[in-house]
């Protein structure tokens, strides 16, 4: 018989499994509100509030994303951890403000999602994905009431996701070109506006018009913009570097014709490693 550990909680409605991962909840529970004990925790979480801990909950999230495109699934463990401790951190915080806690973010989430999921845990029926995506979009405009269709989309989502969203959003409404030729022209415009610009204010407006406009233009294609310049960026990243390490100069003093020699260099190198 498998040995049992007296600490963790008994349920006989629970796994093995289950129980381990309900005792190792409400230890991390314990450990953050250590952490925050006004008389014996740590002066650093102490003197932290729902707005200081923010950025760091934003940062876990895109440490998690990069552990997945890296495919370090060692990393990715760890990242989830930390990604998980930011749930905690801000659920003890409106814990000790008295307006709720862990148990209702598990409860809420879980509430959604059973309820979200009506083809899963209950009699509807959904046959593909898209149709589950539009049920999906649906069920979230019900729940918002009667708010504007832009309403929820959140400020500190990086802006070529937020362009996207906003796009997303209106078009639901029918504010949207029939097909890609409407964006294409909308970037051709905006780029001759981008150029005809005199100041500097002009030229961050046309500029974010530009950057707006191609983002439509890549939806309609039906390409993520955020995933494909994620893409683009670790692209250019692993170029730049072949060409670093390839060079027998500084590429500071290289003329432009050698820079693209290296360039192309670094390219065939690529679709080789591709073909291996």
């Amino acid at each position: 018989m498998p040995h049992r550990d007296a600490n963790r909680p008994s349920d006989p409605h629970l796994s093995e499994a289950d129980e381990r991962l309900a005792a190792q909840v409400v230890r991390l529970r314990a450990v953050m509100a250590a952490l925050r004990h006004p008389e014996t925790g740590c002066p650093w979480d102490l003197d932290q509030d729902f707005t200081s801990i923010a950025p760091y909950t934003i940062e876990e999230a895109y440490e998690v994303a990069d552990a997945i495109e890296r495919g370090d699934i060692d990393d990715l463990r760890g990242e989830l951890g930390d990604l998980l401790l930011q749930t905690v951190y801000h659920s003890r915080l409106a814990e000790e403000a008295g307006t709720f806690d862990l148990a209702d973010v598990t409860a809420g989430i879980a509430d959604k999602m059973i309820a979200r999921h009506p083809h899963v845990f209950g009699e509807e029926n959904v046959a593909t994905a898209d149709a589950q995506t539009e049920n999906w979009e649906v069920m979230k405009a019900r729940e918002r009431g009667n708010v504007g269709a832009l309403d929820g989309v959140a400020l500190a989502l990086p802006a070529l996701m937020r362009a996207q969203k906003l796009q997303k959003r209106a078009a639901r409404t029918g504010f949207d070109w029939p097909d890609s030729e409407g964006p294409r022209a909308k970037i051709l415009e905006e780029m001759a506006e981008l150029e005809a610009a005199s100041t500097a204010e002009e030229r961050e407006e046309e500029a974010g018009d530009l950057l707006f406009a191609v983002v439509n233009f890549i939806r309609h294609v039906g390409v993520d913009a955020e995933v494909a310049l994620r893409a683009a960026n670790s692209k250019f990243q692993t170029r730049f570097e072949h060409m670093e390490s390839t060079s027998t100069r500084p590429l500071a003093e290289l003329d432009f014709e050698a820079l693209e020699r290296l360039w192309v260099a670094a390219k065939v190198a690529e679709r080789q490693a591709k073909k291996s």
